[in-house]
C-alpha cells in the first residue's frame, strides 16, 4: 500500500507542476493588450492594405512588402524599386478605412529598377 500512495503523491506533484508550467506559457504567450475586436480590426485592415496594394502596384513589388497592423497604425517594410512605388503604397495604405497612420519603412532598391535600353 505504501508503494501506491508514494506513486499517487509522486503523480500529484508531476500533475501539479505541469499544470503551472502551461498555466505560465499561456499566460506569457497572452502578451497583446488589444482587445480580441481591435486585433480582428487590425487583420481586416491588413487584409484591405494587401488586397489595395495587389491591385495597384506591380505584382513581383507586392511579393517584397510586408504589412503590418496594430491599433489602427499600418506599417509597410521591405524593398521596392522606386521613390514612387514607395508613395503609392503609403497612399494606398492611407486610403483604406481604420487606418490611423501609416508608418512607411519600405526601402527604394535602385539596383531592382528594371534597366530599359
Amino acid at each position: 500500500m505504501i508503494k501506491g500512495r508514494e506513486r499517487n503523491a509522486f503523480c500529484s506533484i508531476v500533475l501539479a507542476i505541469a499544470l503551472s508550467l502551461s498555466a505560465g506559457l499561456v499566460a506569457g504567450g497572452c502578451n497583446t493588450e488589444q482587445s480580441p475586436r481591435a486585433q480582428l480590426t487590425d487583420a481586416q485592415i491588413t487584409t484591405q492594405v494587401k488586397a489595395k496594394l495587389a491591385q495597384d502596384v506591380n505584382t513581383s513589388t507586392l511579393t517584397n512588402i510586408d504589412v503590418n497592423t496594430t491599433n489602427g497604425v499600418v506599417t509597410l517594410s521591405g524593398q521596392v524599386e522606386s521613390a514612387e512605388v514607395k508613395s503609392k503604397a503609403d497612399a494606398i495604405a492611407s486610403s483604406v478605412p481604420g487606418v490611423v497612420r501609416v508608418n512607411n519603412s519600405l526601402q527604394v532598391n535602385s539596383a531592382a529598377a528594371p534597366v530599359t535600353h
